[in-house]
């Protein structure tokens, strides 16, 4: 069966730096191809289970339109995890179908056995720990914009939660530096994580060179009086370069991690780099049948 390969993508750093770029080159290729209406049929007879085991929409609407587009077939399986069935037990009746485990949960550990329980590839559409697509398309995004990955400086205005941890799983495959400005409560500590090319930082000065600048929604416990100081406001982006790429992860709580004027800032591209969500996500499937 096409994709029995053992092509899991479960963190971003399960791929070499050579396989990223590659994904990110020919995420470029399939926008022009999707703009002209003429995608590749690369995903012909490819079965491909997508499993919305949490909530969202973005990534597993773009990964079903994706696949249709690239001739795949996508079923939209609903299935649960840590709930009654063995993970085992569910792996062995999806391999029996599907070539491909698109799959968007809770926990991470529950993707890293289910992906040791098959041979089928098990891609992350998301968990609480990470959000490895989601940092793929916005660096082929970045890169269709700047020419290049490397020695960009990525700063994240945001707290220890997905967005921003699958950003230093960036820093670990890619020759990216990333820096963390928020309250010291919130910055990332996993040892697992930590490398020389991410820092962490309480000083909003940073944002002045950033090439590029992410936000994240703020911690449900946080008090706004505790993040009120690291709101990005259209006037806080003035000051930054003008070629920065602001990219605010929706859905976005204007009011609270940004202002209204910093959506409408001309440095904000949030919506045009979240279509490379969807030609990320069909490069990385190709790549995986292939």
């Amino acid at each position: 069966m096409p994709g029995r390969t053992g092509k899991s993508f479960l963190e971003f750093h399960d791929l070499p730096s050579d396989i990223i770029l590659s994904l990110l080159d020919r995420a470029g290729i399939l926008a022009g191809a999707w703009a002209d209406r003429r995608m590749p049929q690369s995903l012909r007879g490819t079965r491909v289970a997508l499993i919305a085991d949490d909530g969202g929409w973005r990534n597993t609407t773009a990964f079903d339109l994706g696949i249709q587009a690239m001739g795949g077939i996508c079923v939209q399986a609903p299935v649960s995890f840590n709930a009654r069935e063995e993970t085992a037990d569910l792996a062995g009746y999806l391999e029996n179908w599907f070539d491909i485990l698109i799959v968007r949960t809770k926990l991470l550990s529950a993707l890293r056995q289910l992906a040791a329980s098959t041979q089928t590839p098990v891609v992350n559409a998301r968990t609480k720990a990470n959000h490895p697509c989601e940092t793929l398309g916005d660096l082929a995004y970045i890169r269709s914009r700047k020419g290049r990955v490397d020695g960009l400086r990525i700063v994240g205005v945001a707290p220890d939660a997905n967005i921003l941890r699958s950003w230093v799983e960036a820093s670990l495959a890619l020759p990216v530096k990333v820096t963390q400005v928020y309250p010291q409560q919130w910055h990332v500590k996993d040892r697992d994580l930590l490398n020389a090319n991410f820092s962490t930082s309480t000083d909003l000065e940073a944002l002045l060179e950033a090439d590029v600048i992410v936000t994240d929604s703020w911690p449900g416990e946080a008090l706004p009086a505790e993040l009120s100081d690291y709101r990005i406001s259209g006037a806080l982006l003035d000051r930054c370069r003008p070629d920065a790429i602001f990219l605010p992860c929706p859905p976005v709580a204007r009011g609270q991690e940004v202002t209204a004027d910093a959506m409408t800032h001309p440095v904000c591209q949030s919506k045009a780099a979240k279509a490379f969500l969807l030609h990320a996500q069909n490069a990385l499937l190709e790549w995986i049948v292939a």
